[in-house]
């Protein structure tokens, strides 16, 4: 069977549903230059993380004007190596984006597991679902947003150099996370953190992912309607 057969309703075997409901896990979700891989570097330098990098069927691409290494940013991989990775049930879950498939490994959260660490990754709303459904007492999602749509915009051209590198990302982009912003604030379980100061806002995420589950959700009413304000600007653009 090809990629597009084995992604479809793919769900993990009871090996890696064993795995995800022994590890404790914080997903970084957030829109395009919210900073996630920056509060994940900052995480990362404490002693509680280990990082839980994507596989990716996609090219490597620049970003912030250096190439993205393979094992660093993502794991590279070929379609067919990802569909070998899928018939051998070696994924916890697949997503699909555009023409390109992303997915975790049931290894990266062993390894956490086997460290005693908590797993830190970035995934989609999809890939939080598919977790919260395995393993809900032991996933912390958290949803960054930017302090505005002003203060995005900036972060955006910075990050892409020119007005136009950036319309053609967004034209992809922009669709998806419309639905993104509103399932997560349509749902319970996310946290959502507002990345003014990146030094505050890894300490508050490093708070959120010790806490109490009964706590999600809670405390975090004005990062709430600051991602309301930044979904209606963006809804109000082309």
């Amino acid at each position: 069977m090809d990629i597009d057969q084995l992604a479809v309703n793919y769900r993990p075997d009871q090996t890696g549903v064993k795995v995800m409901r022994n590890s404790k896990t914080l997903f970084l979700i957030g829109v395009m230059s919210a900073g996630k891989d920056a509060i994940k570097n900052k995480l990362l330098d404490l002693s509680d993380y280990f990082s839980i990098i994507t596989y990716t069927t996609r090219l490597p691409r620049v970003n912030d004007g250096a190439l993205e290494q393979d094992g660093m940013a993502y794991h590279f991989v070929s379609r067919d190596q990802m569909a070998k990775m899928l018939s051998e049930h070696r994924m916890i879950e697949v997503n699909h984006f555009g023409d390109d498939y992303y997915g975790t490994s049931v290894d990266e959260f062993r390894t956490a597991n086997d460290q005693g660490k908590i797993a830190v990754g970035n995934v989609d709303v999809n890939g939080v679902s598919m977790f919260h459904d395995i393993s809900p007492q032991n996933m912390t999602a958290v949803f960054i947003v930017p302090p505005s749509y002003e203060v995005w915009i900036q972060r955006v051209n910075k990050r892409y150099g020119s007005t136009e590198s950036f319309k053609k990302e967004w034209e992809k982009r922009r669709a998806i996370t419309i639905d993104e912003l509103e399932f997560a604030l349509s749902v319970p379980y996310y946290h959502f953190v507002i990345n003014d100061d990146l030094g505050e806002t890894v300490e508050l995420i490093d708070k959120i992912s010790h806490s109490n589950k009964d706590a999600v959700g809670l405390g975090d009413d004005e990062a709430r309607l600051v991602a309301r304000d930044f979904l209606d600007a963006i809804k109000k653009t082309a």
